[in-house]
């Protein structure tokens, strides 16, 4: 491995674990997990194959997709889960394969809320009833995502606490399975993405109304994560930065606010992302549209950030990142389907990258 010479692949620290790398891989959903059975939630030969290939093709963080922290925190029927022992013992098979490449293993955390139950998105994603092995979603305040979802049942007081608590544990297991990174889910409408923007939440109740209200769960989660993540190891948190609704929703202001917040409460990165939680809103997609989000948070405030959103050049991640624009990229449809983009971008900027010994033909 030869030094780096370009800013994309300098390595980053984060508490006491450097990442080789900023060429970062986000969470993205396989929808590939057993239903039901002992293997419910667990990853199996595709998560394993599909992580391992980005690894070996030299991605310095994998965060592997939302996991759900209970039964009723999954997307669909078929998503990953560490509520059990059983899934933390399949995960390690995963972790050991990326420490062992010299990638640094991340977990996101994740209650879905009110989009949970529904089907996978080749087969349609619409919302799946119990008789088909659906379950009832839960949400801040009893309001369907979009027309034609079911009403969630919205939690009580209690019934937040009991989810902190699934953080936590989670949290707990994710440790023991092996990963050096832990990312809470806030973005893209699910639970802690609900009960942050005024447009999902109509409480009237301390986590409620204004932002200080709006934002306690969500802190609350992180306080409850942070305690049993150990000192040296960093946690992140995925943030959608704005509704992209002209007024009633979390806004570009909120997400620098909260930053500042997450920081003092022991988050150590901000993954910016938008949207996902109002159905039907244009949203002006094209190379790079999120960044200037990212940008701005770590414009204004101490707290590093990753940037995502149709970066696909190595030039323009490359720039990003020399910039000052976020201290990492996140690549996620490029990644998809060139999982050894980091060595081609790593030889177009003429800097250095691991790679395995059995592809050293490749070099």
């Amino acid at each position: 491995m030869e030094s780096a010479v370009s800013a994309l692949f300098e390595p980053c620290t984060l508490r006491d674990v450097t990442i080789p790398n900023r060429v970062w891989m986000p969470p993205m959903c396989q929808y590939s997990a057993a239903p039901e059975g002992p293997a419910t939630g667990a990853p199996g030969d595709w998560h394993f194959a599909h992580y391992a290939a980005r690894a070996a093709g030299g991605t310095g963080l994998i965060v592997v997709e939302a996991t759900a922290v209970g039964p009723e925190g999954r997307i669909s029927p078929y998503d990953l889960g560490i509520w059990n022992d059983t899934q933390v013992e399949a995960f390690r098979r995963i972790t050991r394969f990326l420490v062992a490449q010299g990638t640094v293993p991340a977990i996101q955390l994740a209650h879905a809320g009110r989009k949970a139950s529904t089907e996978r998105p080749w087969k349609g994603g619409a919302p799946v009833g119990a008789e088909a092995g659906g379950w009832q979603p839960v949400a801040p305040s009893p309001i369907p995502f979009a027309e034609g979802h079911p009403v969630p049942r919205e939690l009580t007081a209690d019934g937040i606490q009991d989810v902190v608590g699934q953080f936590a544990d989670a949290a707990r297991r994710a440790l023991a399975a092996g990963f050096e990174v832990a990312e809470i889910h806030g973005a893209h409408g699910y639970l802690i993405n609900e009960f942050l923007s005024p447009h999902s939440n109509h409480r009237t109740d301390a986590y409620g109304g204004s932002y200080e209200n709006r934002t306690r769960f969500a802190l609350q989660v992180v306080d409850a994560v942070r305690a049993v993540w150990p000192e040296g190891k960093p946690l992140f948190f995925r943030v959608s930065a704005t509704d992209w609704l002209e007024e009633g929703g979390w806004t570009a202001d909120d997400t620098v606010r909260f930053a500042a917040d997450l920081h003092a409460h022991g988050v150590d990165l901000l993954d910016v992302s938008t949207g996902g939680n109002a159905a039907g809103v244009r949203i002006p997609v094209g190379p790079g549209y999120q960044v200037p989000f990212a940008a701005r948070v770590r414009a204004e405030t101490s707290l590093p950030v990753a940037a995502v959103g149709l970066i696909t050049d190595p030039g323009q991640a490359e720039k990003i990142v020399a910039n000052g624009e976020a201290d990492a990229v996140l690549l996620g449809r490029e990644l998809l389907r060139s999982p050894s983009w980091a060595r081609t971008a790593a030889r177009e900027l003429g800097a250095g990258v691991r790679v395995p010994e059995q592809y050293h033909r490749s070099v």
